[in-house]
């Protein structure tokens, strides 16, 4: 009798918690037994690892073999314990020095022939491997994944027999490094930028605010005005993601088997869900209970067109994750807990034929539909959006004429970099963005003269506002300061942030 443990890593969420392989060979008829809550895919696990252990010349013990997975209540699903039920057969039947296992964690998925196949949830594994001091053996496939990971201890190889190598006398399998060039490559951009837009100059200069704060900004306006276009330009403001907060963007991807770019890994993540999305595809569920759009955005921007067209109850599912920064998903028997610390952008026709208030008065829709309409949002959704701004019509000769001075000056480029160092000013002051200050933060950093008292006072009681949209028009107009670099807000920029907020009337539904 013989019994091999081998580490590796399920995949919960975000999370990868670790899974010891314990393996047993007895005397008996020959079989092949799993347990430890084992999914279809886990147990079938078996046929491929018996396959991929003969085509590799291998022997396949013909005993009676028992393998747990443990913890047993943890639920394992898809083929990535492949890998690490082979290695633990091998060494139990005496193929591999058990002392040779205790310094790695296994991952990996076997074809028949028995070549590795590339796994999701390699980066979670990957830190969570560092962590415990141990080195992480991949198929070849995820090497891109584990170079983006800083201090990475992972080997990589292609097919069963490079591991067996590898754990017999150390060779057979190549050492992963990081790549420092991964560390630029938030420089690769083809989104929409302020040079292409014309006219707006209100609605250009609220998005710059919006992306100095990482602000949630709400446009409104007939079609064709370029609502879209000036979603689409925020991500050519926002600047590279810090080494730590790509990492869990890029862990995210990997869990949801979305491709990643080592070109692309630290710019921020841009989802545009369509208006036809389920509550289980915005904030995440299912059977496997997989992560969400607002997920999928985190640490980036989630841009909702034709906001009044997606169902009141998906816009209603926004409200904690805008106010918290997570989602908590609950099953049977656990609870997962996404992150969805993201900026929402959205973009919405003030009516159903999308003309009210047209000077024109090209609107044909009756009061009772236009309040129909309107009604899709509800108030505490719009509560949690700081800015919300009219996007009027461009006039013909407006549109045609050559850029101004102002526009040909407020490049992409220097809008950017205005942001980032509205950013760095904010990190510098309190280690978070304005968007995230808490009320102590406030009373510190927010702190208004007599004067802006009392303006604040009188817009608080003419626009109805909550105590939440007070404290978000005061993160605002501590964001316009920080863009000009004064250290205390000025009644000026406390009534550019009123004015951001007043259009919310536009909607009759009250802030």
């Amino acid at each position: 009798m013989s019994l091999a443990i081998v580490y590796t890593r399920a995949n919960i969420g975000v999370d990868a918690p670790l899974v010891t392989v314990e393996t047993h060979i007895s005397n008996g008829l020959p079989s092949l037994t799993i347990v430890g809550l084992p999914e279809t895919a886990v147990r079938e696990s078996r046929e491929r690892v018996r396959c991929a252990i003969l085509n590799a010349n291998l022997e396949f013990p013909t005993r009676r073999i028992t393998i747990n997975l443990a913890p047993a209540d943890l639920p394992k699903s898809g083929g990535r314990f492949d890998l690490a039920i082979a290695i633990s057969i091998l060494a139990a039947s005496g193929q591999i020095p058990l002392q040779a296992l205790s310094r790695y964690e296994i991952l990996g998925e076997l074809a028949l022939t028995g070549a590795l196949r590339p796994v999701h949830g390699v980066l979670p594994a990957l830190l969570a491997a560092r962590a415990q001091g141990r080195i992480l053996l991949l198929p070849q496939a995820n090497q891109v994944e584990a170079s983006l990971v800083r201090g990475v201890a992972a080997r990589v190889g292609g097919h069963l027999l490079d591991v067996h190598q590898h754990l017999v006398n150390g060779s057979g399998m190549t050492e992963c490094q990081f790549d420092p060039r991964a560390l630029n490559g938030a420089l690769v951009r083809d989104f929409s930028s302020f040079e292409q837009i014309r006219g707006q100059v209100a609605a250009k200069r609220a998005l710059k605010v919006a992306a100095a704060g990482a602000h949630n900004i709400l446009f409104i306006g007939p079609p064709g005005t370029g609502k879209t276009m000036l979603a689409n330009s925020l991500a050519s403001l926002l600047p590279p993601l810090e080494e730590e907060a790509a990492l869990e963007a890029t862990a995210i991807k990997s869990i949801a088997r979305l491709p990643i770019d080592p070109a692309r890994w630290r710019q921020p993540s841009f989802r545009a869900p369509h208006h036809t999305a389920t509550n289980v595809a915005l904030v995440g569920g299912g059977v496997r209970a997989n992560p969400g759009e607002v997920t999928l955005a985190h640490r980036g921007v989630l841009f909702l067109d034709e906001l009044t067209e997606f169902k009141r109850s998906v816009l209603e599912a926004l409200r904690e994750p805008l106010e918290a920064g997570v989602i908590t998903i609950s099953r049977a028997n656990y609870r997962l807990e996404f992150p969805a610390r993201f900026q929402l952008v959205a973009a919405m026709n003030p009516c159903p034929c999308g003309y009210f208030g047209d000077p024109q008065g090209r609107c044909l829709c009756p009061p009772e539909r236009v309040q129909r309409y309107l009604e899709k949002i509800s108030g505490p959704l719009l509560d949690r959006i700081d800015l919300i701004i009219e996007v009027p019509r461009v006039a013909h000769q407006d549109l045609r004429a050559p850029p101004s001075a102002e526009e040909s000056t407020a490049t992409s480029a220097v809008s950017r970099s205005q942001v980032q160092a509205c950013r760095e000013l904010q990190m510098q002051r309190g280690s978070r963005l304005n968007k995230d200050l808490s009320l102590q933060d406030l009373e510190k950093f927010c702190a208004l003269d007599s004067e802006s008292e009392l303006l604040l006072g009188k817009a608080a009681e003419k626009l109805v506002l909550t105590a939440r949209a007070t404290h978000r028009i005061l993160k605002i107009a501590r964001t316009i300061a920080d863009l000009e670099a004064r250290e205390t807000i000025s009644i000026a920029d406390l009534s550019e942030a009123i004015a951001y907020r007043r259009h919310a009337r536009l909607l009759n539904v009250g802030a």
